[in-house]
């Protein structure tokens, strides 16, 4: 029985060959609203069955989860397609709330981090939308000069980026941090495991912006409007401020 309900808790907190099913729904799913909806909610479905059956974590799963996020951010490094980045990392941060329940957490910090990890990954897909919406697909290499041709556009998708790569005063980065500082004295080979994969976000990341940011104008298309580019902007600030806030019980 317990196995099963690992199993099923592995579908939507990730665990490695589950995790497949969630890449692949969000990849059919090309609606950016029901693929936000994804976002927000699959961790939240893990998190009721480890809290429901009141779920404790051994340290093969731990150790499953781990390598589950290593996985996915070494995949994110080769992905061309903005929407499979997105999943392939969402999927990975997930996979690290294995190491958070292990370190036995409330079940109210676990939904503040998984909040934290979902609303920038949600940006993201609103963002690949828009680029599919303006170029008609949303490839690394395909278009660049992003910077020069949209320049509201690209400045929001630099801050959304740094938000999933846990960038400081992120919630993400002081989920990794709070992961570190318990993991480093209790289990020094999780805390390395961990700083490589943040270290593997950040690469995807500095990638990703790479592909789409930099380089000369191709194609003139619209910006983003004033009205989308302040609700970014209050959204990312709300983020910044319940990371600050969240720094109180970690550092």
């Amino acid at each position: 029985m317990a196995l099963i309900l690992y199993c099923i808790a592995g579908l939507f907190l990730p665990l490695f060959p589950f995790s497949m099913l969630f890449n692949a729904l969000y990849a059919r799913l090309g609606n950016p609203v029901v693929r936000s909806l994804l976002l927000l909610c699959w961790p939240q479905i893990g998190m009721a069955v480890v809290s429901t059956y009141d779920m404790t974590v051994p340290g093969w799963v731990l150790g499953w989860g781990l390598l589950t996020s290593l996985l996915y951010a070494l995949r994110a490094l080769a992905l061309r397609e903005v929407a499979l980045w997105t999943s392939f990392v969402g999927t990975s941060a997930w996979a690290l709330l294995w190491v958070l329940l292990g370190n036995e957490v409330t079940l109210l910090q676990l939904q503040f981090f998984s909040f934290g990890i979902s609303v920038p990954l949600i940006l993201m897909a609103l963002l690949s939308a828009g680029l599919e919406k303006r170029f008609g697909a949303a490839y690394l290499g395909l278009y660049g000069g992003l910077a020069q041709s949209i320049p509201r556009f690209a400045g929001i998708l630099v801050v959304v980026v740094l938000a999933i790569v846990a960038t400081p005063l992120f919630p993400t980065f002081f989920a990794m941090l709070y992961m570190m500082l318990k993991a480093i004295s209790a289990a020094p080979l999780v805390a390395v495991g961990v700083a490589c994969v943040w270290l593997l976000w950040s690469w995807a990341g500095a990638r990703l912006l790479q592909g789409l940011i930099v380089g000369p104008m191709r194609v003139a298309t619209p910006d983003l409007s004033q009205a989308a580019l302040w609700s970014y902007i209050a959204v990312l600030g709300a983020l910044t401020i319940a990371g600050v806030y969240s720094s109180g019980g970690v550092i």
